[in-house]
């Protein structure tokens, strides 16, 4: 019942407006008025432009005055460690006492050195006062040894002589082995016609020798001696000299 009576109502209604239409429609006809066009203004284009001030380059003196000024803004005293600042003490502290004692030990081995040398020097010539005063008696022995001539020791009536010259020449041969064991040596430059050498010779005269080089020794006067390669007294000899 419901449904048929909303069904019948659209109906009625759409029959009322059938009906209507008749009706002469100028009568309800409102002239429309023409609304003019309202001119669009066009807004001209803009130009932005940034809010950020323009920056001027800086000369060179004020871009070092600037450089200045800004470690001296930026350094910030800091705090210095207290652990730090001891474990450097400590630091140098152990290279001072390490230098010291590479020192130390130096002045040490070069003490010990020394001591050496002179403990050596001391030992070596501590005859020398002593060698220098018996060479004397040694030369006298040999200048006994050489006044004697080989013609008196041939001579069978000399036996006598003969005797006590091999007494003295063996008397030297011992002496001479016993001195040389002490480091004490003599040598004779002109028995092997050496070269003059003023470190051990001592040149008493010069002159003509034929059959000589220039510089050679031919006549050695006084033999020389020597201690341990140090030479106490200088052979005095006669040079050669042709020139």
């Amino acid at each position: 019942m419901i449904q048929r009576s909303l069904l019948r109502q659209p109906r009625a209604i759409g029959s009322k407006l059938y009906r209507t239409s008749n009706i002469n429609p100028s009568r309800f006809y409102t002239p429309v008025t023409r609304i003019s066009p309202v001119p669009i203004n066009r807004v001209s284009p803009s130009r932005w432009y940034s809010a950020e001030t323009k920056t001027e380059p800086t000369t060179g003196a004020q871009a070092s005055q600037s450089e200045q000024a800004a470690p001296e803004a930026e350094t910030v005293p800091e705090a210095e460690d207290p652990l730090k600042k001891e474990l450097d003490t400590k630091n140098q502290e152990i290279i001072d006492l390490k230098d010291k004692y590479l020192r130390s030990v130096a002045e040490f081995r070069n003490l010990q050195d020394r001591t050496k040398r002179d403990i050596n020097a001391a030992r070596d010539f501590a005859i020398t006062r002593f060698a220098k005063d018996l060479v004397d008696s040694v030369d006298n022995l040999d200048r006994a040894l050489e006044t004697v001539s080989p013609e008196k020791l041939s001579d069978a009536e000399n036996q006598d002589l003969k005797s006590l010259y091999d007494g003295l020449k063996m008397t030297e041969r011992i002496l001479m082995q016993t001195l040389s064991k002490h480091g004490l040596e003599r040598f004779d430059p002109g028995a092997n016609g050496e070269r003059f050498d003023p470190n051990v010779h001592e040149a008493t005269f010069m002159t003509k020798v034929e059959g000589k080089e220039d510089g050679t020794v031919f006549l050695t006067q006084q033999k020389g001696f020597s201690l341990n390669g140090r030479v106490i007294r200088a052979a005095k000899v006669g040079v050669v000299k042709n020139a």
